[in-house]
């Protein structure tokens, strides 16, 4: 989506959605074994927040909306490696929910294609508790 597209989402009339009525948050997921610093951390989980931002407004609209509406609510997650991300990923589709794997570029600190951050929804927080309330706070 190009910079016009992304201004004219942002700013146009709202369509009505079904309205979500439920506490919706954002959850990122992080894997441990890469060994990042804090730095790469938080750049990984921005990457990953701004795409799952953006991938809801076209598939998740009501949720995003319900999200912008409530104070952005997210947090994040740690996994000890990216073989935890599948099943994450399989229950997010189960589920309908939005979902994005954000990978390395591999310009520092990791190599190139590296499994970083899955984010999830905006999404029902229950639902998003079904599928990661297993795992501990970053």
């Amino acid at each position: 989506m190009g910079f016009r597209s992304f201004l004219h989402r942002m700013t146009a009339p709202r369509p009505r959605h079904r309205a979500v009525r439920t506490p919706v948050k954002l959850v990122c997921v992080v894997n441990q074994s890469l060994k990042m610093g804090k730095g790469k951390i938080a750049a990984q989980v921005g990457h990953a927040s701004v795409q799952a931002f953006l991938n809801a407004g076209v598939t998740h609209p009501a949720a995003l909306e319900a999200w912008l509406a409530t104070g952005q609510k997210k947090i994040c997650l740690k996994v000890p490696d990216e073989s935890h991300f599948a099943t994450l990923v399989d229950g997010a589709k189960a589920r309908d929910v939005a979902h994005h794997m954000t990978q390395d570029a591999g310009h520092t600190q990791i190599p190139k294609g590296s499994k970083t951050v899955l984010a999830l929804g905006p999404a029902d927080e229950s639902v998003l508790d079904e599928l990661t309330g297993h795992l501990k706070l970053l």
